[in-house]
């Protein structure tokens, strides 16, 4: 249903982790996603843990879903001493090609507990269906 853009994108994602880069605007870092069929849609599922609600930012053009999230720093006090900071910051983004089988207009969006999850419903035109079979003298022809 869907198809990755960038096929080094979890090399990228393996080399952040190792030198410690965080994402920007321009050069965001990867989002671990989920996607999966449950019945007549298709569910994709980003974590996001300690982005604000806020800060997530969803845009669909034709089939490419572009998904961008920020996780800024929290804000502490002058006297705070930071003695160990594993958790990534920066921009978060995510774009896959969704298939034309997938309804674009009618995709929703919740957010809780620090998971993004995007429900995309299958398209009347792609789910199986009956075709009638006729007979000869069902089409008949105008001879002029």
């Amino acid at each position: 249903m869907l198809m990755r853009t960038d096929p080094f994108r979890e090399l990228d994602r393996l080399a952040q982790q190792l030198t410690g880069a965080t994402g920007t605007w321009s050069r965001p870092s990867a989002m671990p996603m989920d996607a999966y069929r449950e019945g007549e849609e298709y569910v994709i599922a980003f974590d996001l843990p300690g982005v604000d609600k806020d800060a997530l930012d969803i845009d669909v053009e034709r089939n490419m879903l572009t998904v961008k999230a920020e996780r800024r720093p929290v804000t502490k006090a002058d006297d705070v001493q930071m003695e160990l900071s594993e958790r990534p910051l920066g921009v978060f983004s995510r774009q896959l090609v969704l298939a034309d089988t997938l309804d674009t207009e009618r995709i929703t969006a919740d957010y809780e507990a620090g998971v993004l999850t995007l429900r995309i419903p299958i398209a009347e035109r792609a789910k199986p269906r009956k075709i009638a079979i006729g007979t000869n003298s069902d089409h008949k022809q105008i001879s002029g």
